[in-house]
């Protein structure tokens, strides 16, 4: 994790703040704070580099989101966040369709995935940075085609990475999770987002 001082600024004084994402996930995570805050979308593009690992690709991306919309709004504090499903290595993205959904399900069926979730802040106006991750391990059921139509006719969980909506119906897809900032999960570990808060220089609660 990168990390940089900030100065402590009055509550009356704090910056405004961003959340780098279309996702609806994310805005209704970081709701939760009852921050003020504004949405912009990052202009990023999330391919993968050549063999880059799951967990990179989650960092980097995440960091770049954050710098991209900080470029665009520099007296504000940013928030990027972006996830990969890492089965063994293989990054599972947001499937986008149906088809893909289903492979995807079909590939972790009856097996332990880990949801690589990053989270980055910046506020370039102090040359604040700092990025870090949630691995969230989920061992998925044995799965048979038939549960997987009806999961994916009734959520429709296209825009999710790895196809699982665990806040949604495909908590039944699943035997176990295990993570130390459950909301990572749904796309915004707020633990560490608030702790990365905070040293940014806002006042939480």
């Amino acid at each position: 994790m990168h990390e940089s001082a900030s100065p402590q600024l009055p509550p009356s004084a704090q910056r405004a703040l961003v959340l780098g994402s279309t996702s609806p996930y994310r805005r209704q995570l970081l709701e939760r704070l009852r921050l003020a805050f504004t949405v912009f979308a990052p202009d990023v593009n999330e391919t993968a580099l050549p063999h880059e690992a799951p967990r990179d690709l989650a960092l980097r991306l995440a960091l770049a989101k954050a710098r991209a919309v900080a470029a665009q709004h520099p007296g504000t504090i940013v928030i990027g966040s972006d996830q990969v499903a890492d089965l063994n290595g293989q990054p599972l993205g947001k499937p986008g369709t149906h088809q893909r959904a289903t492979a995807q399900l079909r590939q972790m069926s009856g097996h332990s995935v880990v949801f690589q979730t990053a989270v980055a802040v910046v506020c370039p106006a102090t040359g604040f940075e700092q990025v870090d991750l949630a691995p969230v391990a989920v061992r998925f059921r044995v799965l048979d085609d038939a549960e997987i139509e009806r999961y994916l006719r009734a959520e429709q969980p296209y825009d999710c990475a790895g196809s699982a909506k665990s806040e949604g119906l495909g908590i039944s897809l699943l035997d176990a999770i295990d993570s130390d900032d459950p909301t990572a999960l749904i796309g915004l570990p707020l633990i560490r987002t608030c702790r990365m808060l905070r040293a940014a220089g806002l006042v939480l609660p």
